[in-house]
Formats: structure tokens, sequence, C-alpha cells
């Protein structure tokens, strides 16, 4: 099979998006994509900002299914593929809007991409000693290798064919937990708890329990700062407010501990698994002090303080957040439900956790050309 290696320029039109300045924006308030709603992969919509268009801006810079959207900055590459997730979206100017030329199937040209950004392949084309951007004219010099396009839309159907599996089982994890937070909110927040028609409360905590500040039950740690170029390769989740933002190879802390988004995405809460890397966004509490219900928990609580001036978690004020303790025996009840709650979603995050080290490695093989994709198997759903 031959392959074509062009430069971007040749293969796709790409644009960045529209400047916000709110003195000068005319026209209707429309939802945009900015830097931090782009992840690899996939779009973060929960918490949209809105700009003015004028009827004149909405063609340029509106998305279309298809197009490819990526950092100018921040982490420059990171991309996902837009596939209509909201209607109406629009771009700002810190992005890159890609839409390929017929030559290229745009899920290929974001696998492109990926297998650049596994292998440091932007990293010739950044620009800035300190922090790193991606402009107009570097990308334009990205080479992108390329075969037939039917041989491009078979390649980009394996790779895709695990994301999408990834992505069902983010769904399933997503139901679960929220079934479990139903469950802690039916007994803990509204007491409607087994038994509780016999059990006195007074000022909201029933006999028995007990109101205590989250610093006293687990306190919150500072993560470590570990920048993008000083992770080495490993399979170490590397959390941030938004997640995992990467990989490493050393461990900060082990595993069974709960991360607390502190800038950025404030608030955001994760449980790892696994030995992982908190960095310096972020919050955690260590695994002797974790625990799935604990975890369950922590969603009751309000980390957003109206009092503070600029966006982020003071820890102080995180560690003060009153939180119910009941009983020992409702404790043991409720651990008893939800433990196979918990058992399912670990089993769903060790399942994606190896669907995703299968992709990692089909890519750079099927990327060069080196694999033939007839001889692939796909993925299968796992079993619940």
């Amino acid at each position: 099979m031959s392959w074509s290696a062009l430069p971007l320029s040749e293969v796709a039109d790409f644009a960045l998006g529209k400047m916000l300045d709110q003195a000068k924006n005319k026209g209707d308030l429309l939802p945009y994509l900015a830097n931090i709603n782009v992840r690899w992969g996939e779009f973060e919509l929960y918490d949209l900002r809105e700009m003015r268009f004028e009827s004149r801006e909405v063609e340029r810079f509106s998305l279309k299914y298809g197009d490819i959207v990526m950092c100018e900055g921040g982490e420059p590459g990171r991309c996902a593929l837009w596939k209509d997730q909201q209607s109406s979206m629009m771009f700002q100017k810190a992005l890159h809007r890609i839409r390929p030329n017929d030559c290229l199937d745009s899920r290929f040209l974001y696998y492109s991409f990926l297998n650049l950004r596994k292998s440091n392949g932007f990293e010739p084309y950044f620009t800035g000693a300190t922090i790193k951007h991606l402009p107009r004219e570097q990308l334009a010099k990205v080479i992108v290798r390329f075969p037939d396009i039917k041989s491009q839309e078979a390649i980009a159907t394996v790779l895709e064919n695990y994301d999408d599996l990834i992505a069902t089982n983010q769904r399933r994890i997503a139901l679960l937990e929220d079934a479990s937070r139903r469950l802690y909110r039916e007994w803990f927040v509204h007491l409607r708890f087994p038994g509780h028609e016999s059990v006195p409360v007074k000022d909201g905590v029933p006999e028995g329990w007990s109101l205590k500040p989250l610093g006293e039950i687990a306190p919150l740690h500072y993560g470590k700062s570990l920048k993008a170029t000083e992770r080495k390769d490993g399979n170490v989740p590397v959390y941030g407010s938004s997640g995992i933002v990467g990989t490493h190879n050393q461990a900060l802390v082990s595993a069974g501990a709960i991360v607390v988004g502190r800038k950025g995405n404030v608030g955001s809460l994760y449980y790892s698994q696994e030995p992982c890397f908190p960095i310096d966004t972020v919050f955690f509490i260590s695994p002797e002090k974790a625990s799935f219900r604990l975890y369950v928990a922590l969603h009751q609580l309000n980390f957003i303080s109206s009092d503070a001036a600029v966006p982020g978690l003071n820890r102080t004020y995180a560690q003060s957040l009153p939180l119910l303790l009941p009983n020992h025996d409702l404790q043991i009840e409720f651990e008893r439900l939800a433990t196979p709650i918990f058992e399912q979603i670990q089993g769903l995050t060790q399942y994606n956790r190896q669907l995703a080290q299968a992709r990692d490695r089909l890519l750079p093989k099927l990327m060069s050309g080196q694999l033939d994709v007839s001889d692939i198997a796909l993925p299968e759903e796992a079993v619940a």
C-alpha cells in the first residue's frame, strides 16, 4: 500500500476561532468552545460560556460534523473530533478548526494527530521557549501521511471502535455512580435510611450519628507539580482537575485515593482505583482515609465558595465543610449495597484501561502501514 506525505496546508482547511472581546462583539449570544473544553478525543460541554456572534460570522466560526478542534496553546496539539455533540456550537481564537479535504477521512486525520502526540511529533512545530504554542503558520507545516481513502476509513473504523466502546463503558460507569449517589442521598441527606422511623433526630443529626468537618474525617493534601514535558513513559495515570491528563512512570499515591479539583474544574471528583499522580491543580485524599462511601458522600458538598475572589478551591474552606457520619451499622449496610456497584465500576474501568492500551499499541502500526487492518479483531463489549 503506497502512502502520501503532505503538509496539512495541502490536505485541509483550518482557521482560528473568534477573539473574545465583550466591548466589541455584537450579535446573538451563542455557546462556544474554549481551550478548557477540548480534551484528547472528547469535549467537556457542561460549563460552556457564550459570546456574541453576528449573522455574517456564524458560518466562519461555527463547527460542522467531522471538524477537528485543536488547542493552539495550553497543551498545543490536543484535539478532538466534533460529531455534533451540541447544536449551534462556535469556537474561540485559542482553538484551531481543521476541516479535511476530500482526500482525508476526518477520523483518520484525528488519529494521525493522536499518533503524533504519543510520539512527540508535534514538538518540532511548537513555538515559545517556556510557554508552548502551535500557531497557524506552524500547524500548516505538520506532515500528514495517508493511504487511499478506503484504507483510511478501514483504519479509522478499527481505532474508533475501541474509543466508542470506551465511551459506552464511561456512560455505564456514570449511571452506576449516579445510582450510588441516589442511594446515599436517600439515606444520608433525606434521612430515609432503614429504620429511620424509630430514630430521634435533633438539629438534623439522627441519634448515634455525628457531624464533623471534612478535615477531621479525611484531610486534603496538595498535588505535586508535574509538567507534561517532565512526564516519563509509563502507565500511571496523571490526574488534573479535568480527570486523567496523561501518564507517568511513577505514582505519587497508592491505589484508592480520591482526587478533588482545586483549579480549573473546581470541586471535580475522581476515585483512582490504581496508583496515580495528582498534579498541583488538585487536592487528594490518601487511600488510608478514602473509601467509595466517602467518594459518594463528597458529591453532596458545595466546594464553590461565593467569598473567593479568585476561582479556586481554598483548602481551609473545603476542610471546614461539614459531613454527616452515620452510625457504624448503617455504614456497613451501605457498603454492603454499594460494593456490587463499586465492583462493576472497577471492572469497567479496568476494561477501559485495557482497551486504551490495546488501541495505543495498534495506533503507530496502523498509522504507519506496518499492520494490515484486515488482520485485526474488533474488541467486544464488557459483560456487566
